[in-house]
């Protein structure tokens, strides 16, 4: 889930009022056409920009304007927008909100038009294609995938005494938290410069914790608690397809949520209410913290020439269940009321394509659908001097799950959060997500 707040647009329009860009409309001139194109992640703003300017140049009627806004923001402009009835004609797609689209009739079928196309979904990473798929009707086109790694601090992890073959190795348990607890104690420190393996280490009085876990992750916990849970058998449902049944106040989740507050309470994590006015790249990089959850599409902004600290990724360590790291692939729709359908295709058949995907890879940002654009993704990192050996080989594995999607979305992702971030202010587990399941299922009654 790319998260970032900067807020960006290009939007000839206006650069700040959303609905002035959306709606695409006819050239008065000549009868070329304007598509409205929406996305959140400012880093991939040129790459598409680009991707915009060659589709134009061979389209030269149909103009792409593309508008990017930060992660929560966007969301809530997009319901905003297609609820009033001027949506972008595309729109950078997640599996977790898609369902939603799809039952409120807000997507356009791309069935019949990807079949009569030159789109090529075998070069597809398996899987991806598939999850845009319902009751045999298409909703968007793969663009991109991902998965996540334990992000630490190498100078702390060294002088805890990992290696980095201990560091690929890891292994976790609700109880004892296996050797990733012990990685985290030992990196955690205090004033007195003594570590939480110490008997006197000082919880009150902490310089770097071992461990920064991610609390604003929805109802799927991607960077962070979804990992540990699922590894230990934790599964958001037991439903095929839309499920309407969840499994919120299970005992895996409740485990793994009193792990977590344990951390916190020993002092190896941060407060919440410390943590909560603080993003998690200023954290890791300013050294208060040593390790934490992160995805692959971050990788450019710990790793880049000049970053404060060294800084690496490891494999999620491995849990009762094995090894289970988040994986998602977002996907681009095209809203169902837009005047221009088949243009709008035109563009979405584009981003699918080797050309764009291509060029987005080069930058090696994020891992494009296409294997073409990750060959040159890894290329690209590899030419950067960027490890994805963390993300890539727990894919090639398969030791991955795939991120659930949710009939609405936006009120699950707020109890089940509510719920976690509760937990981390001190909650009982069992009886916090005993009602955020209740409250989960009940919007499906």
């Amino acid at each position: 889930m790319r998260r970032t707040t900067a807020l960006a647009a290009l939007c000839a329009a206006s650069l700040l009022t959303l609905g002035a860009c959306s709606s695409g409309g006819d050239d008065a001139a000549g009868g070329a056409v304007t598509i409205d194109y929406w996305l959140w992640d400012d880093t991939q703003l040129p790459l598409y920009q680009q991707c915009a300017d060659d589709f134009h140049a061979a389209h030269p009627g149909i103009t792409v304007q593309i508008t990017q806004t930060g992660w929560a923001q966007y969301w809530q402009n997009l319901s905003t927008q297609i609820t009033a009835g001027t949506a972008p004609d595309v729109f950078t797609n997640q599996i977790s909100y898609y369902l939603q689209f799809v039952q409120n009739n807000q997507l356009l079928d791309l069935t019949d038009r990807v079949e009569a196309s030159d789109v090529d979904l075998d070069s597809v990473k398996p899987g991806l294609a598939e999850r845009w798929v319902l009751d045999g009707k298409r909703y968007g086109l793969p663009k991109d995938w991902d998965t996540v790694a334990v992000l630490y601090d190498t100078e702390a992890a060294e002088e805890a005494g990992f290696t980095e073959q201990e560091l690929s190795t890891l292994t976790w348990n609700p109880d004892d938290g296996g050797t990733f607890e012990e990685l985290v104690r030992a990196m955690s420190l205090d004033s007195a410069g003594r570590t939480g393996l110490d008997p006197d280490y000082d919880k009150d009085d902490v310089v770097r914790y071992g461990y920064y876990p991610e609390w604003a992750d929805g109802a799927v916990g991607q960077n962070g608690w979804g990992n540990f849970a699922h590894s230990n058998g934790f599964t958001y449902s037991d439903d095929e397809g839309a499920p309407t049944t969840f499994n919120f106040d299970s005992e895996p989740l409740v485990e793994t949520a009193t792990w977590l507050q344990g951390l916190i309470e020993d002092g190896y994590a941060p407060p919440f209410d410390e943590q909560s006015t603080l993003g998690t790249e200023a954290v890791m990089t300013s050294g208060k913290a040593a390790s934490t959850i992160t995805g692959s599409w971050t990788a450019s902004t710990y790793l880049a020439e000049g970053s404060p600290l060294d800084l690496a990724f490891a494999p999620v360590p491995e849990g009762p269940q094995g090894r289970t790291a988040a994986t998602n692939g977002l996907a681009d729709s095209v809203w169902a009321g837009t005047e221009h359908p088949d243009e709008a295709f035109a563009w979405v058949e584009y981003l699918a394509s080797a050309q764009c995907q291509d060029t987005v890879g080069e930058a090696g940002l994020v891992f494009p659908a296409l294997s073409s654009g990750t060959d040159a993704a890894l290329a690209a990192r590899e030419a950067q001097g960027y490890d994805s050996s963390a993300f890539v080989g727990v894919a090639d594995a398969g030791e991955t799950f795939a991120i659930p999607a949710f009939a609405n979305a936006a009120e699950v992702n707020t109890i089940v959060q509510d719920a976690m971030q509760a937990i981390a202010q001190g909650a009982d587990p069992a009886q916090r997500l005993a009602e955020a399941d209740a409250a989960v299922e009940a919007l499906f009654e």
